[in-house]
């Protein structure tokens, strides 16, 4: 039976224009997954389960409708326990996954919060529940089963206090291995992309998806309504970041993920302030299997669309959340692949600011711009000065967080204009 979900319309975050404000994307789910857990009540087919992260990933809202669930005598100072809760809550990845697999063959629904380096213990029952999904769907007599829903927090880029041990985006590279009517990947960049997502993953059958965001306070780049179209078309051009004049670009600047979506945006907004004369196109990718040719996912963006947003010939500046294979694994089939350049994860990290873990793995806003001016059609030699004064003052950056340990405030606070 579909899930009664709340609206979102009471829960989305103002912005009153792009990249204003600082708001934590889950935190803002937390609550609208709070009114779930009261929508629900009375039947309750909804329940989360999570591997001791619930608080941790600011989605500690939906303990003001349930409590975590617990059968054991406790002890009186402990804190929302209950026989009768909803939130399944234990240190142990296998447990859960186990939990919600038995739990969405009942014909109910779940959630499954989890630290994105650390989901990766569930890969072998993800493998085996994904080839049941494709089996399942090819018995007629079989019900659809509600969606298996991830939702990836803790990401890498913003883990300072923990380091290379957290950092681990690979989860999506599994995913991409499994049949193209199964999977589903998101990366919505901000709070109100996010709820938009988790309401459409939540109405799904017969699918694993997977979403990913961030659970720190940053900045908000769309409106609900721009959300939902943005959701609803999986990607697009961001006009108001572009300087092409909506005409043919010189080079475009593509993103996927939040952190990525930030980078990339002060990267444009840097090479609008010094190359002005520079056309850039900025897109954003919220559902990354649109990437893909039409005939290899059902989610593959027509030819036409494809080149509406990346051109035919322009070069392409990627910012990817995880490792560069798996956006040119989602490439695959489209013509002159060769002309993105894929920046991402690359296995470089410590515990570090996040400029300094930006800049390590190649995808500094710094570093965009100096990629883009090379890239760019004709700008290989007009670009070099500039290219070679966005690496100095690169590199001064690192020398200076490494004597402070702290990012500069024109960095961590910077906002567009």
């Amino acid at each position: 039976m579909p899930l009664d979900l709340p609206a979102i319309q009471p829960h989305a975050v103002e912005v009153s224009a792009p990249g204003r404000g600082q708001v934590s994307a889950t935190a803002t789910l937390g609550a609208w997954l709070c009114e779930l857990m009261r929508a629900t009540e009375e039947r309750r087919d909804f329940r989360i389960v999570c591997p001791d992260e619930l608080e941790s990933n600011k989605l500690e809202a939906v303990l003001d409708a349930t409590s975590r669930a617990y059968v054991w005598p406790v002890a009186g100072y402990s804190e929302h326990l209950a026989p009768d809760g909803r939130v399944m809550e234990v240190l142990s990845e296998h447990n859960c996954q186990g939990w919600l697999q038995g739990y969405l063959l009942t014909g109910r629904h779940g959630l499954f919060p989890c630290y994105e380096a650390f989901v990766p213990i569930v890969d072998g029952m993800l493998n085996q529940y994904a080839k049941f999904l494709k089996i399942a769907a090819e018995v007629p007599w079989r019900e659809p089963v509600a969606s298996l829903n991830y939702l990836l927090t803790s990401e890498g880029w913003r883990q300072e206090h923990n380091g290379y041990s957290h950092q681990g985006p690979g989860f999506i590279n599994l995913l991409l291995t499994k049949k193209p009517e199964i999977t589903r990947i998101y990366l919505p960049p901000d709070a109100n992309t996010l709820l938009v997502t988790m309401r459409h993953c939540l109405a799904t059958t017969l699918q694993i998806n997977l979403v990913i965001a961030g659970k720190q306070p940053q900045v908000q780049w769309l409106t609900l309504p721009q959300a939902e179209e943005h959701v609803r078309a999986g990607v697009g051009v961001w006009p108001w970041a572009s300087s092409d004049g909506h005409g043919e670009a010189d080079v475009v600047l593509a993103c996927a993920g939040n952190i990525p979506t930030i980078e990339t945006l002060a990267a444009a907004w840097m090479l609008r302030r010094d190359c002005p004369e520079l056309r850039v196109r900025v897109v954003n990718v919220v559902d990354l299997l649109t990437l893909s040719p039409p005939d290899r996912h059902p989610h593959g963006m027509s030819r036409e669309d494809f080149e509406a947003c990346f051109g035919v010939e322009t070069p392409v500046i990627f910012d990817f959340h995880g490792y560069p294979t798996a956006v040119h694994d989602c490439l695959h089939g489209r013509e002159l692949p060769d002309r993105f350049h894929v920046k991402g994860y690359i296995e470089e990290g410590t515990t570090t600011t996040p400029y300094e873990l930006l800049a390590s793995n190649g995808v500094s806003r710094h570093d965009l711009c100096i990629e883009a001016l090379r890239r760019a059609r004709g700008w290989a030699s007009r670009g070099g000065e500039l290219a070679l004064r966005y690496a100095r003052e690169r590199d001064e950056v690192r020398r200076e967080l490494r004597r402070t340990g702290v990012d500069p405030d024109w960095i961590s606070g910077w906002s567009w204009s």
